[in-house]
């Protein structure tokens, strides 16, 4: 995990020493030149008579244009393209993406209009967030840039020692996602993972509990036994527990986390499984939530129940019209073995309610239909009317893109089975697949308890050029909408 060092200076931006000194620049109005947005400190007039059409800077979202140092002490400045925004996303973005492009910096000073706390944190936060840089798999002949030890320093009107911490802490949660998920399959199995959650857990005040194979027969965890029977590496279920003795409220979050999906016996074509290894996303983003909770110290008790397996093809498999006993007792005729997320959510939505928290809120890479209905960048979200309010609500204000979808009743009828309660997919009827989902996942929650859905399969992923904050890889989608949620609980 990379992230620089994050600080806040009162300084005038002529003052500053850096590499680099970041000023921010708005487009004109209908059609006006674009024009150097001032920075939050003291009147800046170093960079009054720079010609910013002759260099073609324009105030685009994401242009950096670099040019030499003009009347201050850093040793270049980078023009950085704010649009038309001028809220806490609008800031996050401008300094994720300056920090982004400016890989070999060793210290960059944010020179940008962030004159509330609201926006010094959320310029804090992107700058953290777009210093992310994954290098587990790189080797010796490795010639692309690398981050080292950054430094960050936000200009505010007044410079606060704390103002860093939260950002820097959800960043951190933001970047373990991206690292588990960006980590290869084969270095990265259902115990891994694990691993990786009690190690973790350390230095922190949580409690970790792995259910292993046996454990998982012993105590009726049929879907994830099920699907993960085919692999050499057994499945684990990981419940993470953060409780802090004052705490009134309990949130419970259930992860999806397929190590690998081959597809099972169900095969996926060898373009399809390409990318599998980030179908644990899920599972990386509750156990991240639930660590920053406890990195934060909230007042809100958070429970992450990561269900981790290994889906592949085997003489042990699970087969098509194999019938298995979820952990709540309600038997699934196996239909499609590549439909495995909802079988190992199951069990840990239904272990979840027998907690009866006050909200359950289960995060998966779940279905292609996702990305066919919303897109790369918008997460599905479904359940209960009040909690999905509630999300759409606190992942508007930390700008994570979501949207809310049905669950109609007619859809009950697909899942009727001949031979068990219900089936886990319906074979030839595309129509509807990531309602059909939800529809299956709300049966493993006992009525009365607040439950949502995030569907995350296309938004997981960056596979195109950078913006923002955000290059390619793994994103770490949603993490920043359940911490801000557990944040919401403790104020109720």
């Amino acid at each position: 995990m990379v992230r620089p060092t994050l600080s806040t200076d009162s300084s005038a931006p002529s003052s500053i020493s850096a590499d680099v000194l970041v000023v921010g620049v708005r487009p004109g109005a209908d059609g006006a030149p674009a024009t150097i947005a001032q920075p939050a400190t003291t009147p800046f007039s170093a960079l009054d008579d720079l010609d910013l059409a002759a260099i073609g800077a324009t105030g685009a979202k994401d242009q950096l244009v670099r040019i030499p140092a003009v009347g201050v002490d850093a040793a270049s400045i980078a023009l950085i393209g704010l649009g038309t925004g001028t809220d806490a996303a609008a800031y996050r973005s401008a300094a994720g993406s300056a920090v982004r492009q400016l890989p070999h910096a060793a210290s960059i000073a944010l020179a940008l209009p962030t004159d509330t706390d609201a926006l010094v944190e959320a310029a804090l936060e992107g700058a953290a967030l777009g210093a992310y840089a994954f290098t587990r798999h790189k080797g010796a002949g490795t010639t692309g840039p690398t981050r080292g030890d950054q430094r960050v320093t936000v200009l505010a009107p007044s410079a606060a020692t704390d103002a860093a911490v939260r950002p820097a802490i959800v960043a951190d949660a933001a970047s373990l996602v991206r690292d588990l998920v960006n980590t290869a399959a084969g270095d990265l199995g259902p115990q891994d993972v694990a691993d990786v959650a009690t190690a973790l857990a350390s230095d922190l005040p949580l409690t970790v509990e792995v259910l292993d194979e046996q454990a998982l027969e012993e105590q009726g965890f049929g879907g994830i036994l099920g699907v993960g029977r085919g692999s050499a590496r057994p499945p684990r279920l990981v419940v993470v527990r953060y409780a802090p003795e004052s705490a009134t409220k309990h949130l419970a979050l259930v992860g999806k986390g397929i190590t690998f999906d081959s597809g099972g016996l169900s095969l996926k074509p060898a373009a399809s499984m390409l990318g599998m290894k980030t179908d644990m996303t899920g599972a990386a983003t509750v156990l991240a939530a639930t660590v920053a909770a406890a990195r934060l110290g909230l007042d809100v008790r958070v429970t992450a129940w990561l269900a981790l397996a290994e889906n592949m093809p085997s003489g042990t498999a699970t087969r098509p019209g194999d019938v298995l006993t979820l952990k709540n007792g309600k038997t699934v005729e196996v239909t499609n073995t590549d439909a495995e997320g909802r079988l190992v959510l199951g069990d840990g939505m239904a272990a979840a309610s027998l907690e009866t928290p006050d909200a359950i809120v289960d995060v998966a890479t779940l279905t292609g239909a996702q990305v066919v209905a919303l897109g790369d960048r918008t997460t599905g979200l479904m359940g209960s009317d009040d909690l999905v309010a509630k999300l759409r609500a606190v992942a508007e204000g930390v700008s994570e893109p979501i949207w809310p979808m049905p669950l109609p009743e007619e859809l009950d009828a697909r899942l009727a089975s001949d031979v068990a309660d219900m089936v886990n997919a319906t074979v030839g009827n595309p129509a509807g697949g990531m309602l059909l989902a939800g529809k299956f996942l709300e049966r493993f929650v006992d009525e009365g308890i607040p439950w949502a859905h995030l569907d995350i399969a296309g938004p997981s992923e960056h596979k195109g050029g950078g913006y923002g904050w955000l290059g390619k890889g793994a994103t770490g989608v949603m993490v920043r909408t359940l911490i801000a949620l557990a944040e919401d609980l403790q104020s109720e």
